[in-house]
């Protein structure tokens, strides 16, 4: 199930509608632009993350769509004994620097970055079965918390509190 897919659809049709206006008429760039601040605006206030080659195609300050030829450049510079590709905006003059390596990739294009391997390597790295639970204590437990004087904007002093809990770990509605 995905979260908010009515939301990606309309994020997806903008930024293709954005090619599309500048396909059809190179010079009305004006809407394209308001096509790609939509789609941003949408995606930020959804907390929605964007696949990383569309972020690189759209300009982070004036929010145009980066069309080589049409609204940016494109160059590829050698620096360090790296090859960098830099994309300039023609509207706004930013640029961007992406690394040209051909066997570098991106962490969304990695098998690690995929849930179900994050979830097989967390469960099989700590040496447990996957299906092993850990029973709590039936006894009482106590906890000391400390509060340290390092972080001076939640207490003003430094205090030592104890807890107790049940072994379900809910508290003592009585406090004993």
């Amino acid at each position: 199930m995905i979260k908010d897919k009515e939301a990606l659809q309309r994020i997806s049709f903008l930024y293709q509608a954005a090619h599309c206006v500048l396909a059809h008429n190179p010079e009305n760039q004006e809407l394209a632009r308001f096509y790609c601040h939509t789609q941003h605006s949408i995606s930020r206030r959804l907390v929605l993350r964007q696949d990383p080659s569309v972020k690189r195609t759209i300009c982070k300050s004036c929010f145009s769509l980066l069309v080589p030829g049409v609204s940016s450049t494109v160059r590829q510079r050698k620096r360090r004994n790296q090859r960098w590709t830099s994309v300039q905006c023609l509207n706004c003059g930013l640029t961007k620097r992406f690394l040209s390596n051909p066997n570098y990739k991106l962490w969304s294009e990695q098998p690690e970055a995929l849930l179900e391997n994050q979830t097989q390597a967390s469960a099989g790295g700590k040496g447990k079965k996957p299906g092993s639970v850990q029973q709590p204590h039936k006894s009482l437990q106590v906890e000391k918390a400390t509060i340290s004087s390092a972080e001076p904007h939640r207490h003003t002093a430094s205090k030592e509190t104890t807890v107790k809990t049940k072994s379900k770990g809910k508290m003592d509605p009585s406090g004993k």
